[in-house]
């Protein structure tokens, strides 16, 4: 069969059918809204959602992640929400084939799989199909770089990062041990950058991205709030039940905001209050990096005001 006009001008196969392998990524900052947002459409597109939040994963980990609720997950079929137990670690090789088989799953019983989340390198692992750096682990260098993270602090370590690898170390935030020491292991043992080892291939996906944001100060008092309700709902608690099952406050799970701040509360290094200002911080320096994955001109990105009346322009946009 000849092609028509218009597919023999598009050799990319933009104007391809939905049928042939959509995803809809939405992304954006934390605390904007995404997860209300994905979940009315995907009640409305007959879809099911891939979280690529890497705060999601591990069980019993529910009020510091912001996880969706019980009833929101009755609402939409979730994947890849605790997946794990805070000792075991997810990293980005095993997130992208799961997140990539969920997609496929999804798919194969007719269903738009919309991946969300707000951590730009596993959201772009799956999109842009990312190959890890080839460098094989090195245990004599890893367990040496963990002992000087020990002594000399990990934001130590993740400055040695930034100057040997700039670009590497702003994509890394400071508190992920595990990456900052795999990047310098890569640094160090091929003599190139890890930021520039990092293989992409043609993404597999017809990919739409929806990008939502908010204005910063509306964000940053969303992101309080959300802070106070996450103490008024039993945060302490949730921690002080993680360390009493065994779980140390050094795993890298235990990283993410919050946890490490209500560990450091419950073993009397710091005030409730001195925690809160902490999380506060933490979070929104983790805001702005997360801009540097998900960029305002980013062509590539359609971003809408995340509020209800923007879900019908989203969905027509969609369709």
């Amino acid at each position: 069969m000849r092609m028509s006009s218009l597919e023999s001008s598009d050799p990319k196969g933009l104007l391809r059918p939905l049928g042939s392998n959509p995803l809809i990524v939405i992304v954006g900052p934390t605390a904007v809204g995404k997860t209300e947002i994905s979940i009315q459409l995907a009640e409305r597109l007959d879809g099911e959602i891939v979280s690529a939040d890497s705060r999601l994963f591990y069980r019993g980990m529910d009020i510091g992640t912001a996880k969706p609720t019980p009833e929101q997950r009755a609402r939409v079929p979730h994947h890849l929400i605790d997946v794990a137990d805070p000792d075991q670690t997810w990293n980005l090789a095993i997130f992208q084939r799961a997140a990539t088989e969920a997609i496929a799953d999804i798919r194969a019983r007719g269903k738009l799989p919309l991946l969300v989340g707000g951590t730009g390198q596993y959201v772009h692992a799956v999109t842009h199909a990312w190959a890890p750096p080839a460098a094989a682990p090195h245990p004599r260098l890893r367990a040496e770089l963990e002992s000087m993270a020990k002594s000399r602090g990990r934001d130590w370590l993740h400055e040695r990062l930034a100057a040997l690898d700039p670009a590497a170390a702003e994509s890394i935030d400071p508190r992920n041990l595990r990456r900052t020491v795999r990047a310098l292991e890569v640094v160090l043992t091929t003599g190139r950058k890890f930021s520039e080892q990092r293989g992409q291939a043609n993404s597999p996906y017809r990919l739409l991205t929806i990008g939502l944001t908010r204005p910063r100060s509306e964000l940053y008092a969303r992101i309080d709030a959300r802070i106070d309700a996450m103490f008024a709902a039993g945060l302490l608690d949730e921690v002080r039940g993680l360390l009493a099952k065994g779980y140390s406050p050094d795993l890298p799970a235990m990283s993410s905001i919050g946890y490490r701040e209500c560990a450091a509360v419950l073993e009397g290094c710091m005030t409730l209050e001195q925690a809160r200002v902490q999380m506060r911080r933490l979070t929104r320096v983790f805001v702005r990096r997360q801009a540097n994955w998900f960029k305002a001109d980013d062509s590539r990105i359609k971003w809408f005001g995340a509020t209800n009346d923007a879900i019908d322009n989203i969905e027509a946009l969609i369709r």
